[in-house]
């Protein structure tokens, strides 16, 4: 394999060449250059910082790699006959911050994943917050339901043993400086995300490891859709820390994110298809009981 040194595009050009270079249009080469170091499994802080070394303004070569990479990934979907990839929720990390400023509060960020799209925020919400949404929904949960695909309507769900209820978006002051702060983490407008769910594990229940998708193959997704598009996020917000279990689990990339009060876990699905990675579960309660509150967000105005 050539070295580092070697793999920097334009590597030959003098200084001056180099400084005229973030002026230059990508161009064909230097897409092909980027998907084939892509392939020889150079990741991309790496491949960036090549660019920057051979000349490349920082911001011309991270849209040219953004850009470039995507549309070969879009090509090799389309190749394989998947749906076509969407817009999602995505927060600003291109710096890698290790914290986030949503306006009226400041949220830290203790993990991020690229593939799948997985970050774990710190510091969500308050601790008051928390109890205040356990509160006001405490009232009104009654047995979960899951969205029935195959007629577009609700059911319950055996892989789903929880209580549950939803607030209607904005109901209240508390819910609508939540959905204002997500908005502003996630950078997704208000109206595409659906209400506010919160749900209610006690021991031993747990939600089997499934997608938050709708599948375009079964009957009934296409009557779900017409109220706001596909699913296209997640954010799952911890409410209290149970004794023991209840984490939310990836089985494909075998992570799990341990539930902690005021934290939240967001993944992010480009299309409605199993290379999104995203299968994910709740896994049982062993000990005490676990609260969360789960926010979807849809590729168009939720009505």
């Amino acid at each position: 394999m050539a070295s580092r040194s070697e793999q920097h595009p334009d590597s030959t050009t003098t200084t001056s060449q180099r400084a005229s270079a973030a002026r230059q249009a990508v161009t064909p080469e230097l897409r092909r250059w980027i998907i084939e170091q892509a392939q020889a499994g150079y990741a991309a802080p790496v491949v960036l910082q090549s660019m920057r070394v051979a000349g490349w303004d920082e911001d011309v070569a991270a849209d040219a790699l953004e850009v470039t990479l995507q549309d070969h990934l879009n090509a090799l979907a389309e190749q394989q006959g998947l749906p076509a990839a969407l817009s999602v929720p995505e927060p600003q990390l291109d710096a890698s911050p290790a914290q986030v400023d949503c306006g009226d509060r400041v949220v830290n960020v203790l993990l991020a994943m690229a593939q799948p799209r997985i970050v774990v925020f710190g510091n969500l919400l308050s601790p008051e917050e928390c109890d205040a949404l356990i509160a006001a929904a405490e009232p009104r949960m009654a047995r979960s339901l899951t969205v029935a695909t195959k007629t577009g309507g609700e059911e319950i769900n055996a892989d789903r043993t929880s209580d549950g209820m939803f607030f209607q978006r904005g109901e209240s002051p508390l819910i609508q400086r939540i959905e204002e702060r997500i908005a502003r983490l996630l950078n997704w407008p208000i109206e595409n995300g659906e209400g506010l769910q919160v749900l209610h594990y006690r021991p031993g229940a747990e939600y089997k490891p499934h997608y938050d998708y709708f599948d375009p193959a079964e009957p009934g997704t296409a009557t779900i859709v017409k109220r706001g598009g596909q699913r296209v996020g997640t954010l799952v917000m911890y409410l209290n820390t149970p004794e023991k279990g209840g984490g939310t689990t990836f089985p494909d990339v075998h992570v799990e994110v341990g539930p902690q009060r005021g934290n939240a876990v967001f993944f992010s699905y480009d299309r409605p298809h199993t290379s999104t990675r995203t299968l994910h579960g709740g896994a049982p309660v062993i000990a005490g009981e676990k609260w969360i509150a789960t926010k979807w967000m849809r590729e168009r105005e939720f009505k």
